[in-house]
């Protein structure tokens, strides 16, 4: 397996789609010069030309309507969003079109699509860094995908490329440099069912559920507890919001007793909210304690480096959530 960063693995699953299927076709705001705001289209252009790779407007409701449009024609259209908090310009279409479209036409639509876009924070300010899965993963008709690795970006992209529902594809800006092993041609085309949930470490003391960035903080998170307390965590990487795989959580929980959740969405109304009401009625006999939540606190993040710090959840927030259970 090739060593490849986050941000090579999304190109790569594009790429290869776009080979793969003549039907697959990218837009967005500069992706065909720069690559995106991130770089993430860069060449693609040179590869496959403006009819395949297509400029658009800066007009994210216009992407998407466009992108809704071309689904239902017979396309499957990849719109790139520069950041998931622009996509507040396009909630119409993504939640009362391409959401709806399949079954308010009583099945004889599909909606094959992908809305690519991008969370984080880093000096970015109160309007550019929000976590806005949890509204995405609340309306029926979507699909929402939040992966951690670069095995998984690839891996469900190009699972995301190929289903016949719109997708939401949640990248986040500070995995684009990690790197990871991604499955080769040796090993078939890597792709990773959407709604299957991963234990990505095995432990017997608590769970610990995370996604995206926040799987990472988890994992190192697990490492400090064993070293410093002897506790074993268990890790469960969601991967997929919705539909989200309830089973794997649960059975992780059976074993453990105990649970923590961690995300980078605010604490009220936030998707770890509706996560921990789901899981407190699934699992409420084999609980020895509380369930534990880290979020993002009920603020606006500020632009300040040092307030901003104080604010993102933080893989010490998992350790201080996890020794409050022992």
């Amino acid at each position: 397996m090739a060593e490849i960063s986050y941000r090579q693995a999304v190109r790569d699953a594009m790429r290869e789609e776009m080979m793969r299927d003549p039907r697959v076709i990218l837009m967005g705001e500069s992706i065909t010069g720069y690559g995106g705001s991130y770089a993430v289209t860069k060449g693609l252009i040179d590869e496959f030309g403006p009819k395949r790779v297509m400029e658009t407007p800066i007009a994210e409701a216009g992407i998407v309507g466009f992108a809704v449009g071309a689904a239902m024609g017979g396309l499957i259209p990849v719109a790139e969003l520069m950041t998931v908090n622009f996509a507040l310009l396009a909630l119409d279409q993504v939640v009362n079109s391409a959401a709806k479209f399949h079954y308010m036409f009583g099945g004889q639509w599909s909606v094959p699509m992908v809305v690519r876009t991008v969370s984080g924070f880093g000096q970015l300010g109160p309007t550019h860094s929000q976590s806005f899965e949890g509204w995405f993963a609340s309306v029926p008709g979507l699909k929402v995908v939040m992966p951690a690795t670069p095995a998984d970006a690839k891996g469900l992209l190009l699972a995301a490329i190929r289903d016949p529902d719109p997708v939401i594809f949640i990248e986040h800006s500070l995995l684009y440099s990690t790197r990871g092993e991604v499955p080769g041609p040796a090993l078939g085309d890597g792709e990773v069912p959407i709604g299957q949930a991963k234990v990505v470490r095995e432990g017997s003391d608590v769970t610990l559920v995370g996604y995206s960035r926040m799987l990472l903080q988890a994992l190192h998170a697990a490492e400090v507890l064993e070293r410093e307390d002897g506790i074993s965590c268990e890790v469960v990487d969601l991967r997929t919001l919705r539909p989200l795989d309830y089973p794997t959580v649960v059975n992780s929980v059976r074993r453990t007793h105990r649970l923590v959740l961690c995300g980078e969405d605010w604490r009220t109304g936030g998707f770890g909210a509706s996560l921990l009401s789901e899981m407190q009625d699934r699992c409420f006999d084999d609980l020895d304690a509380p369930i534990q939540r880290v979020a993002m606190r009920d603020i606006p993040l500020p632009y300040s480096r040092e307030l901003e710090r104080l604010l993102i959840p933080s893989s010490e927030d998992i350790v201080t959530a996890v020794r409050r259970l022992s």
